[in-house]
């Protein structure tokens, strides 16, 4: 494991109930695009990624500022809540579920505080130019 890799892990958010549940929030050093088909959702010099280790390892997931959100999306009537993140609130796209939104996240995690993510089976990431 590279010291980058380490460095990672020891600075890594961790449930207080789960050792074994954790994550790094890392900002993205590229433009960063989301499409739901041909419909931009978001476009964003400023994103985050994060790392998320917990029942299983996660696929990295891309949160983009909610300033950088450019498509309308409704709320859906759904709340799932995660221990290290808070309560997620959704969202959807032409009455679709399309990702989630930490509105109010826990204080370890504020950094993701009012930023979106999409669901990557419904959507399409570009990352840089």
């Amino acid at each position: 494991m590279s010291d980058t890799s380490i460095a990672a892990l020891r600075d890594a958010l961790k449930n207080p109930n789960d050792p074994n549940h954790m994550m790094v929030i890392k900002t993205t050093p590229r433009r960063m695009r989301v499409y739901a088909g041909d419909t931009l959702l978001a476009d964003s010099l400023s994103a985050l990624r994060v790392m998320e280790l917990g029942k299983s390892v996660y696929d990295p997931v891309i949160y983009f500022p909610e300033e950088d959100v450019v498509a309308t999306l409704n709320a859906v009537e759904k709340s799932t809540h995660c221990p290290i993140k808070g309560d997620a609130s959704y969202m959807a796209l032409a009455n679709e579920e399309i990702g989630w939104v930490y509105k109010d996240p826990i204080p370890m995690t504020r950094q993701l505080k009012g930023h979106h993510a999409f669901w990557p089976s419904k959507t399409r990431l570009v990352e840089g130019e």
